[in-house]
């Protein structure tokens, strides 16, 4: 009896947490005439137009591609960054490192709403508003707080011996980082590269501010274009957000295996 009651649970929740794609699928497939109080709400009309009238007029092959580079970018370079980071700290413990660790910990309890008048005025100064690159280096200092936090964790459970038996044969601590321990980091990467790749991927608080020419807009920016001072052309909004949720969702199942065995393992270590 307790265990149908859990496996009746399970399904509770998967249902409900389907209902968001139901409605958004619903939205894209339904003419703009389309009338909420009287027609059926679990048989939209099929109206596959949507999703060209979408794609053209919000320009959301565009944005995929920007999204794509920003994503990529910023995730690459949080990876590096981080991982020696968070190798440095658990491997080297003083003051310092201890300092520096506790500065990272504090930085994720900042509201990134706070920091954006200052960023502003740098990106400015820097020549980094409507520019790619300048938003790959904010999107990756966004989200290295948390990745150093995972990293030192995962590597504080690594025996040192793995490493100082490179030392011994004449690496560096450096070139033995690189060479051997960083192959023993890839649970906790895949764990990092897909929850922050996807904080990064679906980012509008801080894209509306430092990316507002329309050949630099990401996802979440051309999908917001269909909002409007009286109201939102749903049907369009709809169809632009499935298109735009496609590349996550593709790379997710292709990838599953190593995101899951990833999260667990970073998970347990941490």
């Amino acid at each position: 009896m307790r265990t149908a009651l859990k496996y009746a649970a399970a399904v509770a929740i998967s249902l409900l947490s389907l209902i968001p794609f139901y409605v958004l699928l619903f939205l894209s497939l339904n003419a703009p005439s389309f009338n909420f109080f009287e027609e059926s709400l679990f048989m939209p009309d099929f109206y596959f137009h949507n999703y060209a009238e979408a794609w053209v007029s919000s320009h959301i092959g565009r944005a995929i591609g920007n999204s794509l580079i920003i994503t990529v970018g910023s995730v690459a370079l949080n990876v590096l960054l981080a991982s020696s980071a968070g190798y440095a700290i658990a491997r080297f413990r003083n003051r310092l490192h201890r300092a520096i660790f506790t500065v990272f910990l504090l930085s994720m309890m900042i509201p990134a709403i706070i920091i954006t008048v200052p960023l502003y005025t740098l990106m400015r100064s820097i020549g980094g508003i409507n520019t790619l690159w300048a938003m790959i280096l904010l999107m990756a200092s966004t989200v290295m707080p948390f990745s150093v936090f995972l990293y030192t964790s995962f590597i504080r459970a690594i025996p040192k011996e793995i490493e100082e038996s490179a030392i011994i044969d004449g690496c560096t601590h450096f070139t033995a980082f690189f060479r051997v321990t960083f192959f023993f980091l890839a649970p906790v990467t895949s764990a990092v590269v897909i929850l922050t790749g996807l904080q990064i991927w679906n980012n509008y608080g801080q894209a509306i501010f430092f990316l507002q020419s329309q050949s630099v807009q990401t996802i979440p920016l051309a999908i917001s274009m269909f909002f409007q001072q009286y109201g939102a052309k749903w049907n369009l909004m709809g169809a632009a957000a499935v298109i735009g949720v496609l590349p996550p969702i593709v790379a997710f199942l292709a990838f599953q295996r190593y995101f899951i065995k990833g999260i667990m393992a970073g998970a347990l270590k941490g």
